[in-house]
């Protein structure tokens, strides 16, 4: 299939968590395209600017509040998104939360929340999403992993988990996909360390959920954001929507993350070690 084939212009494109970040800008990049919108987030003031300023790019947009988690919520979105925009090309599975602590310190109800978001959250899409995608006749399903989708990082248990499980079902479907010949193109997403909202979130969470956030820990996530989450979103997203239109299986964002999966590769070993001294150093 042609590049030009696969161009998102006049395409249907479903975003989850458009109202902030990657989501954001993915719908704003799709939109430069000319593609056609359907986006979702659980912020509807999040989600309504998004939308006005898609729409000032000249784009169809049709939202709602979704909840990725809910299951049921996700199978009538996707039917009300066909129901009025007549057939759907392609889905974006990019909302996400993220997540801090230890592995003996997390507590459960954390370990769900994450997992349900991030990892049930993409089943839930693609579960809800596939067969329209394949009635298309040219559909592509894009799940956003995370360059922690190939290497864990010390409290980083619940993302950790919930990025390499996005890459394994991805890759899955994938073998899937093809095996049974669909017209889908099958895309997992590892983004490096982009500039969004989603690490401070995770640290706003844990206070709001009666967690004591120390000075040394607010100190820590401040040269965090200052040290690794260096690309624009839009560059991000411009990385994932050339990706996607190349047919790329595999799209990493950012040197950080080209850099990283050849450590990981060439040294699965020792790579652990090596994370924990950079982690070391980044909090210093």
């Amino acid at each position: 299939m042609s590049r030009s084939v696969r161009s998102v212009s006049g395409k249907v494109c479903f975003v989850t968590g458009a109202g902030s970040g990657i989501g954001r800008a993915l719908a704003l990049e799709l939109a430069k395209r000319g593609a056609r919108l359907a986006l979702s987030d659980v912020s509807e003031a999040g989600l309504a600017e998004t939308a006005q300023r898609a729409r000032a790019l000249g784009a169809s947009v049709h939202t709602a509040r979704l909840d990725v988690s809910d299951r049921e919520a996700f199978f009538a979105y996707a039917r009300a998104v066909v129901d009025e925009l007549g057939v759907v090309h392609q889905l974006y599975n990019n909302a996400g939360v993220a997540s801090s602590g230890t592995v003996l310190d997390s507590d459960w109800s954390e370990y769900q929340r994450v997992l349900s978001i991030n990892m049930f959250g993409v089943i839930h899409g693609t579960q809800a999403f596939l067969p329209h995608l394949i009635a298309s006749g040219a559909g592509h399903l894009v799940n956003i992993s995370s360059l922690n989708g190939f290497m864990a990082q010390s409290g980083l248990s619940a993302y950790s988990a919930s990025k390499f499980g996005v890459r394994g079902f991805t890759e899955a479907l994938r073998a899937e996909v093809l095996e049974a010949g669909h017209p889908v193109g099958v895309s997992v997403v590892h983004p490096g360390g982009v500039r969004t909202s989603i690490a401070r979130s995770a640290l706003a969470h844990a206070k709001a959920s009666g967690h004591a956030v120390t000075e040394q820990e607010e100190a820590q996530q401040r040269r965090y954001d200052e040290k690794l989450l260096r690309m624009p979103p839009e560059q991000a997203a411009r990385i994932i929507v050339d990706g996607v239109e190349a047919g790329n299986p595999r799209i990493l964002v950012g040197r950080d993350a080209v850099l990283v999966d050849a450590i990981v590769r060439l040294v699965p070993r020792r790579y652990p070690a090596l994370v924990a001294r950079v982690a070391r150093r980044a909090s210093r």
